[in-house]
């Protein structure tokens, strides 16, 4: 996915009506390319999901041995496809101490995600930021 997190809170910002940014969440994660089916495995899955998703984790070091990770992630669900947009692009390409000491919630409040989603949604999205943190606090460990 190409689209930025910048972009994307601007994109949040420009659209006033709660209907358009959905549609706009649809449109993100249409952006996104598929796993494949090999890749949508039981280890790759994220629990506490309503819907269903998945999410696979890459680790490059820099040249000091800092871990770096990047995210591909897919779901069942247009609009939680959308969501996996969002925090991959929000998490992508970041070490694991910059992932850590990532404001999410400051983040998502605002996109305004916290009061425009279903109670299941908010859920499925803690529990997609609280996996990237697990891998994020394991890529130090492992450091």
């Amino acid at each position: 996915m190409t689209t930025t997190l910048s972009e994307i809170l601007e994109t949040f910002d420009f659209l006033d009506d709660w209907e358009d940014r959905y549609k706009y969440l649809i449109d993100l994660g249409k952006e996104m390319p598929d796993l494949a089916d090999a890749e949508k495995t039981d280890a790759n899955k994220v629990r506490g999901c309503v819907s269903q998703v998945w999410l696979i984790t890459s680790i490059d070091k820099t040249g000091d041995g800092t871990p770096v990770l990047s995210f591909r992630g897919d779901s069942d669900a247009l609009i939680v496809q959308g969501l996996v947009a969002i925090v991959t692009s929000l998490f992508s390409g970041k070490t694991a101490q910059d992932i850590l000491d990532t404001d999410v919630e400051g983040i998502f409040a605002k996109l305004g995600l916290q009061e425009h989603l279903t109670p299941q949604r908010s859920n499925g999205l803690k529990s997609m930021v609280g996996r990237i943190r697990s891998d994020a606090q394991g890529a130090l460990a492992a450091a």
